[in-house]
């Protein structure tokens, strides 16, 4: 076996507050508690043999391999096929259904033979706090405690454990109709008590329980367009990577993981950015998930409400799912790093950064939510008047732009875009709410920007909208532009934007952010192509009405999702999948270019 399996060949599996990543060989290589962004519990994804993994799958691999969810469902089934017999893996962590915080995660493992017979082998590895931390193993009869400073994990089973050191071995044969089990458990302190033991019916019934809840949430959507397998799997991932007790979505399950193998380009993503958070609410609200993009507006309002940023800026473009602002980014220097793609960073410095399309996310998710929007509550919305007043006197300055480049600030065309796009929700909000604000200063901001950015973010040479003003670079993010109406879809100036991009940024329906090497960004190696680029591509090509194109985009587009139906943030060279995984970005545009597309083919036919 490869040390390091593909990065898309994983189910994820979470309980709204952490989430674990499965491979398609039973092991469970990634795992963070009691947070999405805590420090790792099993990590030999970023480092094969120091990193920590649980493994619970047939003792011997010759044999097919498959794996799947259950249907409309976060429970991942693992199957090996072989002439002795057919077995399966079925993994899932027990939803937390409140809203409070909880230091103690579970993560279910049940085994069973199908046909013939199977024998089963375990391997428990956990290394705490990127594995800079030592435990000391208690070993009983079914149960094994692993104790490191401020955390405390305990491995339940229905069949014997072995001492391997400080970790855990054991193997079990079943045969037909066999049911075993493992349950691993975090909690926090020292003194923190072990749970039941498992029962094999018990966790059967729990399964079935998991599975129902998932699949009555999932019905809850209105969506019924063509795609609803990849929409309801999409909308499945970003409920599984939105922390529950604050409503933030992260951005992936993951930290780390590389853009291009053995490059540089290996980030934390497990923080709540501003702007994809708000971009998911018009996504969520699409599916009729009014709940949940509600909480994230609320969490968001709760931003403006209390940050006191860098130079007085109203918001930062991320955050820890809390609403922390502290991500202070260190190197993870033992960490040898997915297929050696070194540093291994966790904590992420673009905190920092200035990007004041932020604004513009923020006020679309606001106004999009409308009734359930902050901006309904008086308090709210003086809160919000006030952020629009500082951009109303702070939007024309360089920045670091959509993409967190570390090349330097600049006069990024999206940017002024999205500064446009937050003075023209306002002016609606303003209206339609009947709320006091100043109108004039925002209505001459808002002008003052469109008439900027079509003189000096327009190339007469490619005749297009430009990456940053005085340059010839295209960038994928003004795909937005028609869905925000800056420009109509179907305008002459649109439509050279979107054929210039055809020619320079889409390849074989795939679409680049941009060129690195025309538009340096600070960093070395090159990048795939962005998935999330990919959609916004559909939504703009649909929009534009180029609806055979836009349907064949995005039907290729499936073939290079994993097995399970799930998205990194990149695909790369050989249609691999890169970066971190699953990524929300990529499947919040999934939904976003669905409902775009089904609506316009709806119309055509009709």
């Amino acid at each position: 076996m490869d040390r390091y399996p593909p990065i898309a060949d994983h189910g994820l599996v979470g309980d709204l507050q952490t989430a674990a990543l499965v491979s398609s060989r039973g092991v469970v290589d990634w795992f963070a508690a009691p947070r999405f962004d805590s420090p790792s519990v099993f990590a030999a994804l970023l480092d094969h043999d120091g990193g920590g993994h649980f493994l619970l799958a047939p003792e011997h691999s010759d044999g097919t391999w498959k794996q799947l969810y259950y249907p409309d469902s976060a429970v991942v089934v693992t199957r090996f096929m072989s002439p002795d017999g057919v077995g399966e893996t079925i993994d899932y962590m027990p939803v937390h259904r409140g809203l409070t915080a909880s230091d103690r995660h579970t993560l279910v493992r049940a085994i069973r033979t199908v046909r013939g017979t199977v024998r089963f082998a375990l391997e428990c590895r956990p290394r705490f706090d990127y594995a800079r931390a030592p435990h000391q193993l208690d070993l009983a009869e079914g149960q094994a405690t692993f104790r490191a400073p401020g955390t405390t994990a305990f491995l339940q089973t229905t069949f014997p454990l072995e001492r391997d050191g400080q970790d855990v071995r054991a193997s079990i044969t079943l045969n037909a109709g066999e049911v075993a089990a493992a349950v691993f458990t975090t909690t926090g302190g020292e003194g923190s008590a072990a749970p039941p033991p498992p029962n094999s019916e018990r966790i059967t019934e729990e399964i079935w329980e998991q599975i129902d809840y998932w699949q009555k949430w999932v019905r809850t959507s209105r969506y019924r367009g063509r795609w609803a397998e990849m929409v309801y799997r999409s909308a499945i991932t970003l409920k599984l990577l939105t922390y529950a007790p604050s409503g933030a979505p992260v951005a992936a399950a993951t930290m780390g993981l590389p853009e291009q193998v053995g490059g540089e380009r290996n980030w934390d993503y497990r923080y709540t950015w501003v702007r994809d958070g708000s971009l998911s609410v018009r996504a969520l609200l699409d599916l009729g998930f009014v709940e949940e993009a509600t909480r994230f507006t609320h969490w968001l309002g709760d931003r403006l409400r209390a940050h006191e940023g860098p130079d007085g800026e109203p918001l930062q473009i991320m955050y820890r799912v809390d609403g922390d602002p502290h991500l202070t980014e260190e190197i993870l220097e033992h960490f040898e790093g997915y297929r050696g793609s070194y540093p291994v960073r966790a904590g992420n410095a673009a905190m920092d950064q200035l990007q004041l399309d932020i604004y513009g996310e923020a006020l679309y998710a606001l106004s999009e939510g409308r009734a359930v929007a902050v901006q309904g509550d008086y308090r709210g919305w003086k809160i919000l008047a006030r952020t629009l007043d500082w951009l109303a006197d702070s939007w024309d300055r360089p920045d670091e732009g959509i993409w967190e480049t570390r090349g330097g600030r600049q006069d990024f065309t999206y940017s002024r875009v999205m500064c446009w796009a937050a003075f023209d929700r306002g002016l609606r909000a303003a209206a339609e709410f009947s709320r006091p604000a100043d109108t004039a200063l925002w209505t001459k901001a808002r002008d003052e920007i469109l008439e900027q950015v079509m003189e000096r973010g327009w190339s007469d040479e490619d005749h297009s909208l430009v990456q940053h003003y005085g340059s010839r670079v295209l960038d994928a993010s003004l795909l937005l532009i028609p869905r925000l109406g800056f420009l109509a879809p179907k305008s002459a100036s649109w439509l050279a934007t979107l054929d210039a991009m055809d020619r320079v940024l889409v390849s074989d329906s795939l679409v680049y952010r941009y060129d690195p090497a025309a538009s340096p960004d600070g960093l070395r190696g090159s990048e795939g192509t962005f998935s999330l680029c990919t959609f916004l591509y559909v939504d703009a090509l649909a929009r534009a009405g180029r609806l055979p194109l836009a349907r064949y985009t995005f039907e290729k587009m499936h073939t290079y999702a994993s097995h399970i139906g799930l998205f990194a943030e990149e695909i790369g060279p050989s249609g691999e999948q890169l970066g971190n995984f699953p990524q929300a970005f990529t499947h919040l545009s999934l939904i976003m270019a669905a409902t775009t597309l089904n609506e316009a083919l709806d119309a055509v036919q009709q």
